[in-house]
C-alpha cells in the first residue's frame, strides 16, 4: 500500500496513512475470534477507544482515585529539562500518542533547549492525530509536525535516522499493556529500529505499590471505569453484529500477585449465551465466568532493567514522583 500524504497549506503539519482504511476492522475480527475463543475469554484494551471510550478514559485519568496519569507528569515536568539535555533529539516520536497532552512538556523542554525540529505522533486513530497536530501547530510554530496513523504492534514508522538523533517517547505505562512475550518482541524490534547514533527512549511506567491503591484506581467510588469497561461491549455489538447485554456482566478489577499486574475484567451475572454473526459464533457464558478485557503489568526496576538489556538497551536514568508511584526513564541502544 502506498502511503498517502495530507496538509496545510504551508507543509507545517502533516498526516501520513500506512494503513489500510479496513485496517482497524479486521484487527478487531481476529483479535476476537482468537481471544472470545480461548480459556480464559480475553480481548486486548486497545479496542476500549471508540470516540465514547475515549471521553470516559479522559474523565477517568481526573478522578481523585487515579493516580497514574498526575503522577507521571508530575515526573515529567520534575525532569523534561534534564530529558532535553542529555539527549539533544532533533525528533521526538510519540507512540499512541493519542491527544498528545503530556507531550507539550516534552515539547517545551526539547524547544527550549533549541534542539528540537520535528515532532513525529504515532497513532490508530486519524481523528485523533489532526486535532492533536493542529492544536500543536498553532502552539509551537517554528515545529514541524508529521504524524502517521499506523499501529505500533506491527509498524514503528519511525523518522529517518538523519532526522536523529531520535528520542522515543512511549508513555502512559502502556507498556503494561503487553505481556512478557509481547513486551520482549516490541522492544526488540524498537532498538533494531534505533540505529541512529543519540537515539534513546523515554519509557513511562507503573509500579509495583500497594495493591488497595491499584483496586481504586482501577475501581473508582463513581464508576466511571466500570463504565468505560462495559463500553467495550457495546463496540463489539456495533462493530461485530454481536448480542452482548452490558447489564449481563458487573465490572471487576483484579490485582493479580503471581503476575505484578493488575487485570480488568467483565464477570457474568448469569448463564447465558451471545451471537456474534459477524464471526459466525456463539459465545457460552456461565455465571461468574470472566471475560479479561485489560492487563495492566505494574513493574519493579530489578525486573525491567534486565528486560531492556535483554532487547538491547541500557537503562541509564530512572526518575519518580516522592510518593515512587510512578517511573519515568530513559535508556539508550547498548
Amino acid at each position: 500500500m502506498t502511503p498517502s500524504t495530507t496538509g496545510d497549506a504551508t507543509g507545517h503539519f502533516t498526516v501520513e496513512r500506512r494503513i489500510a482504511a479496513d485496517h482497524l476492522t479486521r484487527a478487531l475480527r481476529a483479535d476476537a475470534q482468537a481471544g472470545l475463543t480461548e480459556s480464559p475469554k480475553s480481548l486486548p484494551p486497545k479496542w476500549f477507544y471508540d470516540a465514547r471510550g475515549s471521553m470516559l478514559f479522559d474523565r477517568i485519568t481526573r478522578l481523585p482515585e487515579y493516580y497514574l496519569t498526575r503522577a507521571e507528569r508530575m515526573v515529567l515536568r520534575a525532569n523534561a529539562p534534564r530529558v532535553a539535555e542529555l539527549t539533544g533529539a532533533r525528533a521526538l516520536v510519540e507512540l499512541g500518542s493519542g491527544s498528545s497532552e503530556k507531550t507539550r512538556i516534552l515539547l517545551d523542554a526539547l524547544t527550549a533547549a533549541g534542539t528540537l525540529r520535528r515532532y513525529a505522533p504515532l497513532d490508530v486513530s486519524e481523528s485523533a492525530l489532526t486535532a492533536a497536530g493542529q492544536a500543536l501547530a498553532a502552539a509551537y510554530p517554528g515545529l514541524a509536525i508529521t504524524a502517521t496513523v499506523a499501529d505500533f504492534e506491527t509498524d514503528l514508522a519511525l523518522p529517518e535516522p538523519s532526522a536523529g538523533p531520535r528520542l522515543v517517547a512511549f508513555l502512559g505505562s502502556t507498556l503494561g499493556n503487553l505481556d512478557t512475550e509481547q513486551r520482549a518482541a516490541f522492544l526488540g524490534r524498537l532498538r533494531q529500529a534505533l540505529t541512529t547514533e543519540g537515539d534513546a527512549l523515554l519509557l513511562g511506567v507503573d509500579l509495583v505499590k500497594d495493591p488497595a491503591r491499584m483496586l481504586r484506581a482501577y475501581d473508582d467510588g463513581q464508576g466511571v471505569t466500570a463504565e468505560f469497561n462495559k463500553n467495550l461491549l457495546t463496540i463489539l455489538n456495533r462493530e461485530l453484529d454481536a448480542d452482548f447485554d452490558p447489564g449481563a456482566f458487573d465490572h471487576r478489577a483484579i490485582w493479580n500477585e503471581e503476575e505484578e499486574r493488575m487485570e480488568m475484567r467483565l464477570r457474568a451475572r448469569v448463564t447465558h449465551s451471545v451471537k456474534i454473526p459477524t464471526l459466525d459464533l456463539t459465545l457460552d457464558f456461565l455465571r461468574g465466568e470472566d471475560l479479561r478485557t485489560e492487563i495492566s503489568v505494574k513493574f519493579r526496576r530489578e525486573g525491567l532493567e534486565p528486560e531492556l538489556a535483554q532487547a538491547g538497551f541500557t537503562l541509564e536514568h530512572w526518575w519518580t514522583d516522592q510518593q515512587e508511584r510512578f517511573a519515568v526513564l530513559l535508556a539508550v541502544p547498548a
